[in-house]
């Protein structure tokens, strides 16, 4: 029962007393009104005649107690309407009227790119410089080119590339033979506060292939490229110069706001993620204990440009990724690379709610009960390339659940020689784990690629396998951890 008023208060009088009525009449014959009072119990003004005053008791103020505010409310959602908005999220932008009544295999590449996106560095550019334009690139790219006059490009800097002289600068790189006389160099270099130009870490750069296309060309060509593992590509004029940058996250972006007007791609988005068999379940991940130097490390090692970060129990707790490398790029940040990866992601998240002005939390998750509608919206909002998959509860009581994994964990030696995999160590039950209750056990990945591939496919598209993009990505590293790596690499591979 709704208690809002314990005491009986009689609001009307106790806002204005009642007018007493003592004027006498004008004729002397008449006698003067008798003084009639309220019950309110008032002194003002008090008459010798008593009049007897009852006070409502408790359970008559019940009987007659004031309406619920909860009764004025306006309806929430039911949960089916919460779930049907988890499942097929709005757009934050609507959509583009020149993009209207048209196929989308007739637009061109270079109606969704833009000049003032790019940003140049030359060779002889400092990468201090060139490490301050990447960081206010809005493709977070930066484009290399021989000197001032030319608009060609040569060759990229991004932040697989800073995340890789970073780890030259502290001594952490792995060189080939080869190489170790340029990584020492470097090294020297940096730690005499030298200026290092873009041109002497060439070799130091992931040597990722520069691809082209020419402005005419449709946005098919362009799905068919990322669907096969591509990241980006230079959109070109006539002269060979280059007109802007497309990349995966900006044509996942595009049909994601422009769904309405392409049909063929639209009704994708409310089919579950289970169904549509997309993602990958080997995943390289690495403990939240870990230092930071070793997620770094493993993102350069692997080519990757993100990393789950996993408890104890395979709980994903956070991701750190690439882009992340910003916040280590001055002498101040040097023991971040000691510390946790857990204490990192702290740090990211405080710098990111300072920058925004609120508190910021990470959504890099989804479950195998996620719709692609859902999986998009969140790549979209967060702009990452991928998102972690998880297990989950089934949502229908006749369906079964997610399907357990029992992953198995390599923890790589000092020798050459390929240790047993071992299990995870579990004296503390994973719903106990502090991720546990956030996200849940990683099973899995799905990529900007996997959406592109699939988004290719279903349109009668022929991309080329994404794993050979994958595999020339990966570089090699020390001869005691890559063989029991690449001969065997289990479903989750989890670095400790």
């Amino acid at each position: 029962m709704d208690v809002t008023s314990p005491l009986p208060v009689d609001t009307k009088e106790s806002q204005e007393p009642k007018e007493i009525n003592t004027a006498a009449s004008t004729s002397t014959s008449s006698l003067p009104s008798p003084v009639r009072r309220s019950n309110s119990q008032s002194s003002l003004n008090k008459s010798s005649i008593h009049v007897h005053s009852h006070r409502a008791s408790f359970a008559e103020n019940l009987r007659n107690a004031p309406p619920s505010p909860r009764a004025h409310r306006q309806p929430s959602f039911t949960q089916a309407a919460i779930q049907d908005l988890l499942n097929h999220p709005p757009s934050s932008e609507q959509p583009n009227p020149k993009f209207a009544n048209r196929e989308w295999r007739d637009i061109s590449v270079a109606e969704l790119v833009s000049k003032d996106d790019v940003k140049w560095s030359e060779l002889d550019t400092s990468v201090e410089d060139a490490s301050m334009a990447l960081l206010h690139s809005p493709r977070n790219v930066v484009l290399i080119r021989e000197d001032a006059s030319s608009n060609t490009a040569v060759s990229t800097f991004d932040h697989g590339d800073l995340n890789s002289y970073l780890l030259v600068v502290v001594g952490l790189a792995k060189p080939e033979d080869d190489n170790i006389e340029v990584f020492n160099a470097i090294s020297q270099k940096a730690q005499a506060r030298e200026t290092i130009t873009l041109r002497e870490i060439q070799q130091v750069c992931r040597r990722d292939d520069i691809v082209t296309l020419p402005a005419d060309a449709k946005l098919e060509k362009a799905m068919e490229i990322f669907g096969s593992g591509i990241h980006r590509l230079l959109v070109l004029d006539e002269n060979s110069e280059v007109l802007g940058i497309l990349s995966q996250l900006r044509l996942v972006e595009f049909f994601w706001n422009e769904a309405i007007n392409f049909p063929a791609i639209d009704w994708l988005y409310p089919h579950l993620l289970r169904d549509l068999g997309i993602g990958s379940q080997k995943i390289i991940a690495i403990n939240a204990d870990n230092p930071l130097a070793d997620a770094l490390t493993l993102m350069n090692t692997e080519g990757l440009s993100s990393v789950a970060v996993v408890d104890n129990g395979l709980n994903v707790v956070g991701n750190i990724s690439s882009v992340d490398v910003k916040h280590l790029t001055s002498a101040a940040s040097a023991p971040l690379l000691k510390s946790s990866c857990m204490h990192f992601i702290s740090v990211i998240l405080s710098e990111r709610g300072m920058e925004k002005g609120r508190d910021s939390y990470p959504v890099f998750y989804v479950n195998p009960y996620s719709t692609l509608a859902h999986t998009v919206a969140k790549l979209v909002a967060t702009r990452s390339h991928r998102m972690w998959v998880v297990e989950s509860a089934s949502p229908s009581p006749s369906a079964p659940a997610t399907p357990q994994l029992n992953p198995t964990v390599i923890v790589p030696g000092s020798t050459s020689t390929p240790q047993s995999p071992q299990p995870v160590p579990s004296a503390v039950p994973a719903s106990a784990m502090p991720g546990a209750h956030l996200s849940g056990k990683l099973t899995g990945v799905i990529s900007l690629t996997d959406i592109l591939n699939l988004f290719a496919k279903s349109t009668g598209l022929r991309p080329s396998d994404p794993g050979e993009q994958r595999a020339k990505r990966r570089k090699s590293s020390s001869s005691s951890m890559r063989p029991s790596l690449d001969s065997s690499r289990p479903s989750l591979d989890v670095r400790r």
